[in-house]
């Protein structure tokens, strides 16, 4: 990270690099699905019961992942009626639906309760060390969430982590989706800043190769079983030196207590 430039804001990716998807959704399916087995008052088909108790839902969890990378990574804002943006909330629902659908689990739970499920991804648990990391890192930064979660879902995720940020930005804002150069460029100017003066904090080197590309800083925290890059395009990476701030899966303090500490705050 540059002495004579330092950041004025720190830009954090969320899912994955702030809060812990994968634990709180592989739970919340499991759960879920368990009380529909067990419920008294279901009415589920025999099939649809036998697949439901046989499946794998952290395998489930990972495919509706997979499918809010997808979704994100494909829309054209340039070929969108703003208007009609598509939140992550509205894509999330009709994802479920459809991962139940070709997984032969239709009917296990009602409409209504696919709509409650799906509501898990506003209340995703932190890492251990982003709370206190981010309340560190105001001493000296503005913090914001900078995640193509919408505005709703960001601020209800801070109000449960709870998350400390100073700003709540949403790609939503820019109707568009990262690693479109409008959401780096937009979050910037939002803060009254040039993207320099910006650094992006994030678990996965696409979305760093993006921002750095706008001008952003970059730091990554790495986080088990996040990074989608091949380990050759890992090390090649870290060997070229575009990330400012390199933090290992067990370095230090780890997470944002040590980018703190990186920063000479703790």
């Amino acid at each position: 990270m540059s002495t004579s430039q330092p950041p004025k804001a720190l830009l954090t990716d969320v899912f994955g690099t702030v809060v812990d998807w994968r634990s709180t959704v592989e739970k919340h399916l499991t759960l879920s699905a368990s009380e529909a087995l067990n419920s008294s008052t279901n009415s589920i088909p025999s099939a649809v019961r036998t697949t439901a108790a046989d499946i794998s839902w952290p395998t489930i969890a990972q495919l509706w992942r997979n499918s809010y990378y997808e979704f994100t990574r494909s829309y054209d804002p340039s070929a969108k009626d703003k208007s009609n943006f598509k939140t992550v909330d509205q894509h999330h629902v009709e994802a479920l639906h459809k991962i139940l659908v070709d997984h032969k689990l239709d009917g296990l739970w009602t409409d209504e309760e696919i709509q409650k499920i799906s509501m898990i991804w506003h209340f995703l648990d932190p890492w251990p060390d982003s709370s206190e990391g981010l309340g560190i890192l105001n001493q000296k930064f503005q913090t914001a969430t900078l995640s193509n979660g919408n505005t709703t879902l960001l601020s209800d995720l801070a109000k449960h982590g709870p998350l400390p940020y100073t700003h709540i930005i949403s790609a939503e804002d820019f109707g568009a989706y990262k690693p479109h150069p409008s959401v780096y460029l937009g979050a910037a100017k939002k803060l009254g800043l040039e993207p320099g003066e910006c650094a992006l904090v994030a678990a996965h080197l696409g979305d760093l190769k993006a921002a750095r590309g706008c001008g952003y800083q970059t730091i990554y925290i790495e986080r088990s079983k996040e990074e989608a890059w091949p380990s050759k395009d890992i090390a090649k990476a870290k060997k070229e030196g575009w990330i400012d701030m390199w933090i290992g899966l067990d370095e230090g303090a780890g997470g944002f207590l040590e980018v703190a500490e990186r920063f000479g705050l703790q």
